[in-house]
């Protein structure tokens, strides 16, 4: 169900014609934070103190069986019939011969062919056990369990086989185990550019941390050279009382941007300070043709690194104000909603009514809604500007773990012959990311970033998913949260009419006092503070449809115990996620869901009627850049929203006419 097509409204008023975003500046938002300040308010203290810092140590792991990576490239290969006792040697080359021959393991062996080779109590004998099997039998993975070394059959090895002959690749990864400094290994010449471009994609997927290839050609033959990356290049290993002692500088700023993307935004800063796009975080995404001001937070950088930088994000139309130290990044969702200063021009009355009149359509629209309220709709940014392919559809394809298919979505071209539909086309026709990524203008990170990595990475599954991974983990998540917006749009459609506009049996309901979305994120949304009305409670009228409250898909909520229930369903399994657990590992995604308010209502609302006369003595048309036209009636409107709820869609109540 598309934006423009949304049924029900809650208000019988008349509503009346218009244009928003006739420019930015027409179209401000200020974000308010969680404790109900707007982050541009100069009262707010600027600076934080800091005490005692918190460090928490993500992603250590536990004591398991892992590849050993100890780095003995010093120590002299040792025969492993000097180190192991015969009855193990024996063993060891009978495994290795049935690996070698392909066969399937005796009864009573794991499937996984495994071989333990005895306890080592020693640490450095185990370093030489290791680097003796590896040098002797190059298709055998070595790890350790505490001071049990085992062994495996190494599936790199294998896959490296069928791009090379075995001895070539028993070669190649005896130089990878070596890790002699300066050293370069050289794949027998290759002819087939498909070819070499697998080789590279493999080694690059498998071994980039380390090595760098290249493709040589002399006297007509090209060949691929791997070579050993300078050691002082890579990032050093850090114990975990390093990275107890290691404070991170966490800056927070309020960034003001203006017709500009919040990633295209976070991608420009992001080079001129030498960081990533994925160490800043915020709050919530911003609308781009708008002149918008929200709070972020930088990983790694200083406030008197940021301050030195100010001048070049003014030069590029963004303003950075109220820096300052904190101890932490900042989540998503951590705001308590959004402050509204909008212009909308071109007014006329819908139908027969007289331009007389309008002042008082206005009037009344704005009463009804600020009383009523509206369907508390997502709104058309959700979705994103795409026009051919929308990013509900993305999403779909990746909760359903469709890597390339969605690739191909997100590089489908929109209408136009700009720069960026030739880069997307260019790459659909040929699959050639270098080229297209030359072709990108360097204003669309997200598209950049996606091309980098399925360069580096080929544009098969695995680069498909690494590609995803490039970007930020916000914007992933904003696929998957678009397609379940979409579906909660219909599903409130579909509420509103099979049930109507009262509370009854079976629909969610916040347990205790009404609640909404104020001073609550959507991961704190969760189940038991739901519960379902009963048919007691519809016949009492217990609840309003204000109370009312609809299910956004995940893994970690309840949906309404009545036909809407079943809609979900339905719904959920027309588009293949009937057994969907709304993880997608391979991204590392999770969507637990959440509860939305059916209705929504706007704080605070005020508004300004200006005639055409009135804004014609202002000089209205000057600033709309339309100085030629005579100037007609606007209205300029101001209001709160809570989080997540969204101007157009409470505009479009008002109006009684479909705005974007």
């Amino acid at each position: 169900m598309e934006w423009e097509t949304l049924p029900f409204f809650i208000s019988d008023h008349e509503g009346f014609h218009g244009t928003i975003k006739t420019s930015p500046k027409d179209f401000v938002v200020t974000e308010i934070d969680i404790h109900g300040q707007l982050v541009t308010d100069p009262n707010i203290q600027g600076t934080q103190t800091k005490t005692v810092y918190q460090g928490t140590i993500k992603d250590v792991k536990s004591k398991q069986t892992q590849p050993d990576e100890i780095d003995i490239s010093n120590q002299d290969c040792i025969d492993l019939n000097v180190i192991l006792n015969p009855s193990v040697r024996k063993e060891l080359e009978h495994f290795t011969n049935k690996i070698r021959a392909k066969t399937s393991p005796c009864e009573g062996e794991q499937e996984n062919m495994e071989l333990s080779l005895g306890t080592f109590a020693d640490k450095n004998l185990r370093a030489v056990v290791h680097r003796a099997v590896r040098q002797t039998f190059p298709f055998l993975q070595t790890v350790t369990n505490q001071s049990e070394i085992r062994v495996r059959e190494d599936q790199d090895f294998k896959d490296l086989s069928k791009l090379s002959s075995e001895g070539e690749a028993e070669e190649f990864f005896r130089f990878i185990d070596a890790k002699v400094p300066g050293s370069a290994f050289t794949f027998l010449p290759d002819h087939s550019k498909e070819h070499r471009t697998s080789v590279h994609h493999f080694v690059s997927l498998r071994f980039g941390k380390l090595v760098e290839t290249k493709s040589f050609t002399d006297q007509n033959k090209t060949s691929i050279t791997v070579r050993l990356r300078d050691k002082s290049k890579q990032p050093k290993k850090r114990g975990i009382a390093d990275c107890q002692e290691e404070e991170v500088t966490y800056t927070a700023f309020t960034l003001q941007k203006e017709n500009l993307e919040t990633l295209e935004a976070i991608s420009y800063m992001a080079v001129v300070l030498g960081v990533l796009p994925s160490d800043f975080t915020y709050a919530g995404i911003k609308d781009k043709k708008a002149v918008t001001y929200q709070s972020m937070v930088v990983k790694k950088i200083s406030p008197e690194q940021l301050l030195e930088k100010v001048a070049d994000f003014d030069r590029r139309g963004m303003k950075i104000s109220r820096i300052h130290p904190v101890f932490e990044p900042l989540k998503l969702g951590r705001l308590q909603g959004n402050h509204f200063e909008l212009v909308i021009r071109d007014l006329k009355p819908h139908g027969k009514h007289e331009l007389a009149m309008l002042e008082e359509l206005i009037r009344e629209a704005v009463e009804h809604v600020k009383n009523c309220g509206f369907v508390n709709y997502y709104g058309p940014q959700r979705f994103g500007s795409r026009t051919c392919v929308q990013a509900d559809r993305i999403g779909l394809a990746l909760l359903k773990e469709e890597m390339e298919t969605s690739v191909k979505l997100f590089f489908t071209p929109e209408d136009g012959d700009n720069l960026q539909n030739k880069a997307k086309q260019h790459f659909l026709l040929t699959g050639n990311a270098k080229e297209s990524l030359a072709l990108m203008p360097a204003y669309k990170a997200r598209e950049r970033l996606m091309l980098r990595a399925l360069h580096r990475y080929g544009s098969g599954r695995e680069g498909c998913t690494r590609s995803w991974l490039s970007l930020p983990h916000a914007m992933r998540l904003f696929y998957l949260h678009s397609y379940c917006s979409r579906v909660w749009n219909e599903a409130a459609a579909y509420r509103l009419q099979k049930l109507g506009f009262k509370a009854v049996q079976g629909d969610l309901v916040w347990s205790g006092s009404k609640r909404g979305c104020k001073n609550t994120t959507e991961d704190e949304l969760n189940a038991p503070q739901v519960q379902v009305v009963t048919a007691e409670e519809e016949m009492d009228d217990v609840f309003s449809l204000e109370q009312v409250i609809l299910t956004m898909p995940g893994n970690n909520v309840k949906y309404p115990e009545n036909l809407v229930g079943k809609w979900y369903e339905d719904r959920l399994a027309k588009d293949g996620l009937g057994s969907c657990r709304f993880r997608v590992n391979p991204l590392k995604l999770n969507i637990p869901g959440c509860y939305r308010p059916l209705l929504a209502k706007p704080q605070t609302i005020t508004y300004s009627f200006r005639t055409a006369e009135e804004s014609q003595t202002t000089g209205e048309s000057l600033m709309t850049g339309q100085s030629d036209e005579p100037c007609a009636p606007s209205l300029s409107l101001e209001f709160d929203l809570d989080a997540s709820c969204y101007a157009t869609v409470c505009l479009r109540e008002i109006m009684k006419y479909h705005v974007s």
